[in-house]
């Protein structure tokens, strides 16, 4: 998660300014265009790095767009676990600690109006484990 947010604040000026942002305001339109292109662009860019070992148990596998949703997918090792065993006693600590990290590290783009799918699936059955959607409402409910 550290790399990760090492990389989104090292690569969000290069992308904004790539997109051609603007310091003024923009139509909201304008807006959700601008967005969607950065994040298409940081999407590509990620996408190059992997995939990447996050710990011994995850590994990013892939980085999507979809709209001005930027969406991780990882896999995740749970043997000896079943993938329902997981679903029922892992979903709140992991909620709660990928919405805290991504709340702390990836602000600028939240504060963007820019959306963070986490797609966790099993790396045995493939099968979708969690699916956390971040954006700015989800960092506010945590004050």
């Amino acid at each position: 998660m550290k790399l990760l947010s090492i990389l989104l604040a090292a690569i969000f000026p290069i992308l904004a300014s790539a997109a051609g942002v603007q310091n003024k305001e923009l139509p909201l339109s304008e807006m959700k265009k601008q967005n969607k292109e950065i994040v298409k662009l940081a999407a590509e860019e990620i996408s190059k790095t992997l995939p990447q070992t996050v710990d011994k148990k995850t590994k990013l596998i892939g980085v999507k767009s979809d709209n001005t949703t930027l969406v991780y997918i990882y896999e995740i090792n749970i043997a000896p676990k079943s993938d329902e065993a997981v679903k029922k006693e892992d979903y709140s600590r992991m909620k709660e600690a990928v919405t805290y990290g991504t709340c702390n590290s990836s602000k600028r783009f939240l504060d963007a109006d820019i959306s963070i799918r986490y797609l966790y699936k099993s790396e045995h059955s493939k099968s979708e484990l969690f699916k956390f959607d971040i954006n700015k409402e989800s960092c506010s409910k945590l004050l």
